[in-house]
């Protein structure tokens, strides 16, 4: 009787479940909106000014009065590179900032495409102004040939006084470590957070948030570069996805899966499962659609999700105007307001 009258409640939650449907346009962009791999953002609290680092010329730095521009190029983040001793020490990619105490913290991959020797550095400022970043190297997450995982795509997560760090790509997909307080070094063994077990695991760019009582892992699914030379078959082209968790570091096993209801059946029995809307686990080829391949916009990934103070909750996230021109160069950067439904995130 207790658990016909709970299934009974909880189904009422299943009157919205997420599913494919239209997306919304990409926020207005004007001045530079190209230039935008891999895009992260943040607002100077001192002024206002937004922020947005990206892959490419040493982490090109664009700054804007809002999230919609108008964007202008301002410098290299790292004009002499990074001081990590591997190849690719002179193109770096992926930035992630965040704001630690008065700080401004950048992450950045050091790689080679296709290659695993990698390792993930940290540059840090006060203000943000071209010229003030310091280099501090590796955070010593790194990987090797052979590992299981590739040390790229870096994300910082700040739990209360607490760190965590999502990166990864392909190979056996998305991991986390423990980070020390200040975030400068990792301080923990790898832990697999995520992975897609068909075809080449085309999963990467991880980034995690806390809203409410879940933590969101979004991350990018699919082919992310070169369309202007070799298209993927429809579909296989970057879009975006997430899982939930009700921990930053979760308890990543499957739902018994009795279609969605024991999705929404008891926080208490899924707030430690890293799972899609479906119910299915992360590390099992889970994983909820936020944001495909619709209209002009083409393979959207990339991505990053921010609380921002003026539009609320963004995702953003680098894309091809098909209007404009599938070479990477030209990708766009995009972004949407989040609507969190039943706990979940669309756009």
């Amino acid at each position: 009787m207790l658990l016909t009258n709970t299934l009974s409640a909880s189904l009422v939650a299943l009157a919205w479940v997420p599913t494919i449907s239209a997306y919304a346009n990409p926020g207005a962009c004007s001045g530079i909106c190209t230039n935008a791999h891999d895009p992260s953002i943040v607002r100077r609290q001192s002024d206002g000014t937004y922020f947005r680092f990206s892959t490419g010329n040493k982490i090109a730095i664009h700054t804007a009065p809002s999230i919609s521009g108008p964007w202008t190029y301002k410098c290299a983040m790292l004009p002499s590179g990074s001081s990590i001793p591997l190849a690719g020490n002179q193109d770096l990619w992926a930035p992630d900032v965040s704001q630690v105490g008065n700080e401004y913290y950048v992450y950045y991959t050091v790689s080679t495409f296709g290659a695993q020797n990698s390792a993930i550095g940290l540059a840090t400022s006060t203000t943000m102004d071209c010229g003030s970043f310091r280099d501090l190297g590796s955070t010593g997450v790194e990987s090797r040939t052979g590992d299981n995982y590739n040390a790229i795509d870096g994300n910082l997560l700040q739990d209360g006084n607490s760190y965590s760090f999502v990166y990864g790509s392909f190979y056996s997909n998305l991991y986390q470590v423990n980070m020390a307080n200040p975030p400068t070094k990792s301080s923990s063994s790898p832990r697999q957070l995520a992975f897609e077990p068909a075809g080449e695991h085309p999963e990467e760019g991880p980034y995690m948030v806390k809203n409410g009582n879940y933590y969101y892992l979004f991350y990018s699914a699919g082919k992310c570069c070169g369309y202007d030379a070799s298209r993927p078959a429809k579909g296989a082209e970057y879009k975006i996805k997430v899982c939930r968790s009700g921990s930053a570091t979760g308890g990543f096993v499957s739902l018994i899966h009795v279609p969605s209801v024991l999705m929404y059946f008891d926080h208490a029995l899924t707030k430690n499962l890293q799972v899609d809307a479906a119910g299915k686990s992360c590390t099992q080829g889970g994983g909820t659609v936020v944001l495909e391949s619709h209209g002009n916009v083409y393979g959207p990934g990339g991505q990053g999700v921010y609380n921002d103070p003026v539009e609320g909750w963004v995702l953003y996230y680098h894309y091809v105007n098909t209007d404009v021109g599938y070479a990477d160069g030209q990708k766009q950067f995009g972004w949407n307001k989040i609507s969190w439904k039943n706990g979940w995130p669309t756009v």
